[in-house]
């Protein structure tokens, strides 16, 4: 069987928007948890999932490596008993940094955030990693394409066409460039607030990960009890001369080294390489 329907929420409330007095817990910069109503949110998008019936419910869930999304997404895997894997190219999207000041943060591997999170699956190895010095707007859309080609084939191979529905937990940039990628219209005006819930059905008898499927709702908030909050779309960054402007990278960071990074080609079977 193949993957029929990809779910894809947006994280709750985070908690530097509530307040500036917050620490990471995992210590990564630019890793802020949920604030309270954020972790609201997060139940109350694992309420709507047992509200379904069976057979319309994911049945996997990959997230963020961000702290922010792992929390969103553990009521879920713990309500519905969920596998629960973290992917690195669902990360978080950063503009291009401005050269001499480093990298981007990049979260830990699976095995490491077990730490935080007992629910998670390290048995999952994150297929895609985005480059440390950040990503221009078309590159970001280019990453996610190149996820979902490789990862939706790969969970109907590795898991033998268990799962039908599948569930990915992200960020606001990356949950509309992977919409716009699986629809097929790079171009797709959307907004997206916290823990809404955008949820496509491939095209039947199509076989192509991305290009193929249909909108069946699009960052909808009506699950949530105050409805949609905080949104953003792609026309809230700055543009200079056609271009997103840099951001600083971490202080630190400068003789880092920017590995690994794009598609994990050995992680991916040979015959699904022939296709990428």
């Amino acid at each position: 069987m193949t993957v029929e329907t990809i779910y894809i929420a947006r994280h709750g409330y985070r908690m530097n928007w509530v307040t500036s007095n917050w620490h990471s817990v995992t210590g990564l910069p630019r890793d802020p948890p949920l604030a309270a109503f954020g972790l609201t949110q997060a139940q109350e998008l694992a309420d709507y999932f047992l509200s379904l019936p069976e057979d319309l419910r994911p049945t996997i869930i990959l997230s963020s490596p961000y702290y922010r999304c792992l929390q969103t997404a553990v009521p879920t895997a713990q309500k519905l008993g969920l596998p629960l894997y973290v992917e690195h190219g669902l990360s978080e999207w950063y503009s291009p940094v401005t050269p001499g000041t480093g990298l981007h943060p990049r979260p830990a591997s699976a095995t490491e955030l077990r730490a935080y999170f007992p629910e998670i699956d390290d048995s999952w190895k994150s297929i895609y990693y985005p480059s440390r010095k950040g990503e221009d707007v078309p590159e970001v859309h280019d990453r996610v394409n190149c996820l979902m080609r490789a990862l939706v084939p790969c969970i109907e191979r590795k898991y033998s066409g268990k799962h039908r529905r599948v569930l990915l937990v992200s960020h606001a940039a990356t949950v509309i460039a992977l919409t716009r990628e699986l629809v097929g219209d790079r171009s797709l005006p959307l907004r997206v607030g916290c823990c809404t819930l955008t949820e496509l059905v491939r095209t039947p008898g199509e076989t192509r990960a991305v290009g193929c499927w249909e909108a069946k709702r699009l960052a909808d908030g009506a699950h949530l009890k105050d409805g949609s909050s905080r949104d953003w779309g792609f026309e809230d960054i700055t543009i200079r001369d056609g271009k997103v402007i840099d951001d600083a990278g971490q202080p630190g960071t400068e003789n880092e080294v920017d590995e690994p990074v794009g598609l994990q080609r050995d992680l991916l079977p040979p015959e699904l390489l022939a296709h990428m």
